[in-house]
């Protein structure tokens, strides 16, 4: 069957990703930061900040990282995302990864 290396090789790397260690608490500690941008609930209060709430942890951390490292620039996150240590990068994306968000398509 030829889709069977492709599954397999996904499958792979599902289970040798390691697993994500943030501390939703500590995450909801850390986000009180972000709140005047981002809001402790992850909707923006500013018109150029994004939307954090349900977005993945992996999405998460790598934008932090991104913003942290210079490879990703807005004036304002690549200054906040200076102070983060990894440990703390991994709280925030798994506070805001956690909360639930609904969508409703318009009619």
């Amino acid at each position: 069957m030829p889709w069977m290396p492709r599954a397999l090789l996904a499958c792979a790397l599902v289970l040798s990703t390691p697993a994500l260690a943030g501390d939703i608490a500590a995450g909801r500690e850390a986000a009180r930061q972000c709140m005047a941008c981002h809001g402790l609930d992850g909707l923006a209060r500013q018109p150029d900040a994004g939307n954090l709430a349900g977005q993945t942890e992996i999405y998460l951390r790598e934008q932090l990282k991104a913003y942290r490292s210079g490879k990703r620039r807005h004036p304002q996150m690549n200054v906040i995302a200076q102070g983060l240590s990894d440990e703390q990068i991994e709280d925030l994306a798994a506070w805001y990864s956690a909360i639930e968000i609904e969508v409703r398509m318009p009619e």
